[in-house]
């Protein structure tokens, strides 16, 4: 990637994330135990819009930035190697570093910090799906996106439905879910990508993670907004109708939770929906603790990403 178009100080970060690459490479990652470990940790973030440099004024100054963020995760991940990282869509527009590189930059910061699974966004389309394609090329993660009926050639290779990762002896459903494109996405930026009704959708995707798949645990990555518009629904919308969900990481309305939005099912079990926010100023934890049989508890908080970077 050609860095030459930014001043100093953001050609700085940039090369700060080919340490942190480096470093990636060397921190605890994804393994399986000889025996399931009782604990999976989940870091998230979602509508982190380009903003790869900490603010540098008003009420956010001196929050966020890729390369904290990165730190925290390493940080995190060692204290748990069986975690995975994930965000839940809108990773483009905001800053200048999308209008330089479409998306590139974000993709390549993003591997650097350890990112499994991400689903997609209204505002990742924002530059076409060509554009969206080839930053795709940067990923060394995995993109979900069960309610997206994708022709688009280039786009249909990068994206799937789901997702199982086996970690720690846990398999892990992982499945996403978008935002309708009506009033959002320009026909001609989502061209041969149709939205398709999110609770039929999870409802199918639901039951092939748990009965095909026998996964311990289904998390959805959703870009749907904490709670819907007119007749499309939010992330407690879908959770009241879809049982066998155990995570909701939120996205699209930035949504700040101080603690998680639970919803009991009538069915037993329940399903935990979280958010941080946007802007990557903060970076969520979900830790699944898996008891006896199926039973799979949920405990959530979150990080400040700042000067410190380090875990709370």
């Amino acid at each position: 990637m050609n860095d030459a178009r930014l001043p100093p100080t953001r050609r700085a970060v940039l090369g700060s994330l080919g340490t942190l690459a480096g470093a990636a490479l060397l921190a605890p990652r994804v393994a399986r135990a000889d025996a399931a470990t009782s604990r999976v940790t989940l870091l998230h973030t979602n509508d982190t819009h380009s903003r790869l440099e900490p603010f540098e004024k008003g009420k956010l100054a001196g929050l966020g930035g890729i390369a904290r963020r990165a730190t925290l995760i390493r940080s995190l991940r060692a204290r748990n190697p069986h975690t995975l990282v994930l965000d839940a869509g809108d990773t483009f527009q905001g800053t200048p570093y999308y209008n330089a590189f479409a998306g590139h930059a974000e993709f390549e910061t993003m591997s650097a910090a350890g990112y499994d699974c991400v689903t997609l966004g209204n505002h990742d389309f924002d530059k076409g799906v060509d554009a969206l394609v080839s930053a795709m090329t940067k990923a060394r993660f995995a993109f979900v996106s069960a309610n997206y009926d994708i022709d688009a050639p280039g786009l249909r290779a990068r994206v799937v439905p789901h997702e199982v990762r086996t970690i720690g002896g846990r398999r892990i459903g992982l499945f996403g879910l978008g935002v309708s494109f009506a009033g959002l996405v320009s026909g001609s930026l989502h061209a041969g990508v149709r939205y398709q009704p999110p609770v039929a959708t999870a409802r199918a995707t639901v039951d092939t993670l748990r009965q095909a798949h026998g996964v311990d645990a289904v998390v959805l990555l959703s870009h749907l907004g904490y709670f819907g518009h007119g007749a499309e629904p939010g992330d407690v919308e879908l959770a009241e109708a879809v049982p066998g969900i155990d995570v909701i990481i939120g996205g699209h309305t930035h949504t700040f939770l101080d603690a998680p939005h639970v919803v009991r099912h009538r069915t037993g079990g329940q399903t935990a929906i979280v958010q941080v926010g946007s802007s990557g100023t903060h970076l969520g934890q979900v830790d699944l603790l898996f008891g006896p049989g199926a039973q799979v508890e949920t405990h959530a908080r979150w990080h400040l990403v700042d000067a410190s970077s380090r875990p709370t």
